[in-house]
């Protein structure tokens, strides 16, 4: 069998969330820093093992004050827990271009099992004779089950930072090579 290993091209690639911020609006990040890999049986994604990793130093909601707040002890706590890790052990197929990616996210120190809902976008080679893979994927986790449990109060005494994270990430693969199996 055809062992083939493909890497996320963080050129072409975003890790992104979205969070409710005192329950009225949405406050979106992302990672700056990331890597990725998947290997698969030949061509076949069923069979692909996902391994993923950001840098939660990277974090950037768009102000540096909140970002360094989320790298601290009351949320990603980064001096403890440099890396976001997911790992991948099952690509379920629904349809044609559909998958659920079944893995361990690890952030925090807390792993649990998530599932990630994967758009294919398609193959394609590129002008430069490299062979690219394109998923979009999305999901839902809530941060207190890493244990992120900050909370803003609001004047009326009401929850003022969602529990719900929504990550989205459009990711873009490139081909490294395919090995024979011994």
């Amino acid at each position: 069998m055809t062992t083939t290993k493909l890497a996320i091209d963080p050129t072409h690639s975003e890790i992104q969330f979205k969070v409710k911020h005192l329950m009225i609006s949405t406050v979106s990040g992302q990672f700056n820093k990331f890597t990725g890999a998947v290997e698969t049986e030949g061509d076949d994604f069923t069979t692909a093992k996902v391994h993923f990793e950001a840098d939660i130093n990277s974090i950037n909601t768009g102000n540096d004050q909140r970002d360094a707040h989320l790298r601290n002890g009351d949320f990603f706590d980064a001096e403890n827990h440099p890396q976001l890790i997911f790992e991948g052990d099952k690509l379920e197929k629904i349809n044609a271009d559909n998958y659920k990616v079944h893995g361990t996210l690890t952030m925090r120190g807390t792993s649990k099992r998530i599932v990630l809902d994967a758009e294919f976008g398609g193959t394609i080679k590129d002008p430069w004779g490299n062979t690219r893979v394109g998923f979009s994927l999305s999901g839902k986790i809530n941060r207190k089950d890493f244990g992120v449990s900050f909370g803003i109060v609001t004047d009326a005494g009401g929850v003022g930072l969602g529990e719900e994270v929504k990550i989205t990430a459009n990711v873009q693969f490139v081909k490294q090579k395919e090995l024979q199996a011994a």
